[in-house]
C-alpha cells in the first residue's frame, strides 16, 4: 500500500507529538497544523488521505474549518476530535461533513481502526475509471488509453500505471511501489521496479516528447501528467 498522508489539525503541541508518534508507528506520514487557517491551506493544496481535525480551534473553529475544506475536497474523509462528549455536539460534527468523529482522550487503536474504515468507504466511492493529462484507466475492465489510442498492458504493468495515476507530482521510491505493487518489502539489490517502469514507459509515452515517468536519481519516480519539455527520463 502507498504511504498515506494524515493531516492533524489540532492546537494542543503534546496531542500532536503523540499523534506523529503512533501514526508513524503505524506507518503514516503525519503533517500538523495549529490553527484551522493554515489546516485548510494544506488540506486543499498538499496530497492528504486524510484529515483528523480538532473542533475547538482558536479564531476559525473545527466547524468552518471543516466548511472550507470540504467546498474544495468534497471527498477527502475528515475524523473530528473533540473533547465534548454530549450528543449535540456529535450530531454538528457530522452534519457539518465529518465522515466520523472521535471524544478524546482516545485511544491510538481505536484512532487507527477509525482511520481505515473511513479510507476504505473512501477506495469504495472511488470513479471506476482514473484520468491524469491525457492517460485514462478504467479500472473494472482493466483497459488503458493514451488520448484516443489504446495501450496494452499487462496486469502488473496496469497496476504500475494505476498506483503512479494515483500519485501524480509525489515522488515514490522503489520501496513504496514494491509494496504498493507487487506488495513486498524492498530487496535493494532487486531492478523488479526499474525493468517494469521500461515497459510503462515504452508503451505510454510518445516519440520526441518528455516521458511522463521522471527518473529521480538515486531517490525513485515521479509521474508528471504533463511533462515539461526539459523533463528527464
Amino acid at each position: 500500500m502507498p504511504v498515506m498522508r494524515i493531516l492533524v489539525i489540532e492546537d494542543e503541541p503534546a496531542i500532536v507529538r503523540s499523534l506523529e508518534r503512533g501514526l508513524g508507528a503505524h506507518g503514516y506520514t503525519v503533517l500538523s497544523a495549529d490553527n484551522g487557517e493554515d489546516g485548510v491551506v494544506l488540506a486543499t493544496s498538499e496530497p492528504v488521505d486524510v484529515v483528523l481535525l480538532d473542533i475547538a480551534l482558536p479564531e476559525l473553529d473545527g466547524h468552518q474549518t471543516l466548511a472550507r475544506i470540504r467546498a474544495r475536497r468534497q471527498d477527502l474523509p475528515i475524523l473530528m476530535l473533540t473533547a465534548r462528549d454530549d450528543l449535540d455536539n456529535k450530531v454538528a460534527a457530522l452534519e457539518s461533513g465529518a465522515d466520523d468523529y472521535l471524544t478524546k482522550p482516545f485511544a491510538l487503536q481505536e484512532l487507527v481502526a477509525r482511520i481505515r474504515a473511513m479510507t476504505r468507504r473512501s477506495d469504495q466511492q472511488r470513479s471506476a475509471t482514473i484520468e491524469a493529462g491525457d492517460i485514462k484507466l478504467d479500472l473494472a475492465a482493466r483497459r488503458s488509453w493514451r488520448g484516443n489510442v489504446s495501450i496494452d498492458l499487462s496486469s502488473r504493468e496496469f497496476a504500475l500505471l494505476e498506483y503512479f495515476l494515483r500519485n501524480p507530482g509525489r515522488l515514490l521510491t522503489r520501496q513504496q511501489i514494491l509494496a504498493a505493487v507487487w506488495e513486498y518489502d524492498f530487496d535493494p539489490m532487486s531492478n523488479v521496479v526499474d525493468v517494469y517502469v521500461r515497459y510503462v514507459r515504452r508503451k505510454i509515452d510518445q516519440p520526441g516528447r518528455p516521458s511522463m515517468i521522471t527518473t529521480l536519481r538515486g531517490s525513485g519516480y515521479r509521474f508528471d501528467p504533463s511533462p515539461n519539455e526539459g523533463s528527464d527520463a
